[in-house]
Order: C-alpha cells, then sequence, then structure tokens
C-alpha cells in the first residue's frame, strides 16, 4: 500500500479569546497542512504548509516544542494517486499566534476561529483526537 505522509500547525491564539484556526472547505473543516516535498522534514513541511495555505509565516508563531501530534490511517479512494487506498501518516505541532496577522486562505473557502471550549466534535478522524491530545496537553502542563 502506498504511504503518504502530510504536516501541518495548529494555530492557537490567546486574544480576544483562546481559540484555534481552521481552514472551512465546502463541506468540511480542515487544518493548514499538506504533503511532504522531497528532501523536507516535517516541521518544515508543516511551517511551509502554513504559510502557503494561511500566509501565516515562521516568525509569527511559537512553536510548543513538547507537542506533536501524530494519528496514520487508510483514506479510500486518494484523488491525489489515482483513487487507490493509501496509508496516511499525520503530523501535526502546535504553535501560537504571537500578534494579530490577517490571514489569506490561498487553498480553502476561508477560515474561522473556533474557541476553545472542550470537548469538540468537528471532524472525528483527525481533528477531534487531535483536540483531545491538546487539551490532555494543556491539562497536564497545568497540574506540572
Amino acid at each position: 500500500m502506498l504511504k503518504v505522509k502530510s504536516c501541518g500547525v495548529l494555530v492557537m491564539q490567546n486574544l480576544p479569546q483562546t481559540s484555534f484556526l481552521l481552514m472551512v472547505k465546502p463541506n468540511r473543516y480542515d487544518l493548514p497542512k499538506g504533503h511532504l516535498e522531497a528532501g523536507e522534514d516535517e516541521l518544515t513541511c508543516a511551517l511551509r504548509e502554513l504559510y502557503e495555505e494561511t500566509a501565516i509565516p515562521a516568525e509569527a508563531i511559537a512553536l510548543d516544542p513538547t507537542f506533536r501530534f501524530h494519528e496514520v490511517y487508510q483514506v479510500k479512494n486518494y484523488k491525489r494517486h489515482g483513487g487507490q487506498t493509501v496509508e496516511k501518516t499525520l503530523i501535526i505541532f502546535l504553535g501560537w499566534l504571537q500578534k494579530p496577522i490577517e490571514i489569506h486562505p490561498c487553498e480553502h473557502d476561508d477560515f474561522i476561529w473556533m474557541q476553545w471550549n472542550p470537548p469538540h466534535q468537528i471532524q472525528p478522524r483527525t481533528i477531534d483526537p487531535l483536540l483531545k491530545k491538546v487539551e490532555t496537553h494543556f491539562s497536564y502542563r497545568k497540574i506540572k
């Protein structure tokens, strides 16, 4: 089975309230993410895709070095590879927006800032497990 890897960044902000960035597609939400290119490491890919899809430059976010989301799942009828089934690995980093910035969605219809108010039920395959892991991560950090 063909294996593909996508990397991205879950962008959080604290002002005006704690929220996270979601990209809007015609019938669902998505994250700013994309496919790993030859010679690229995961973080470089994630930051490149963030910039390409939102116009947020790497220097506008502070990455949380203790967070990395990793999920492997199968995608049937994967359009990018001729409709075959692929094993997809998703890697998501966590970043905090350092100052307000204008977002320019490029590969999506629009974007929204979704208020951080767990538990979230947005998309069960990837976004919900990611947000659950972030929730656990935040809880752990408060305990320490």
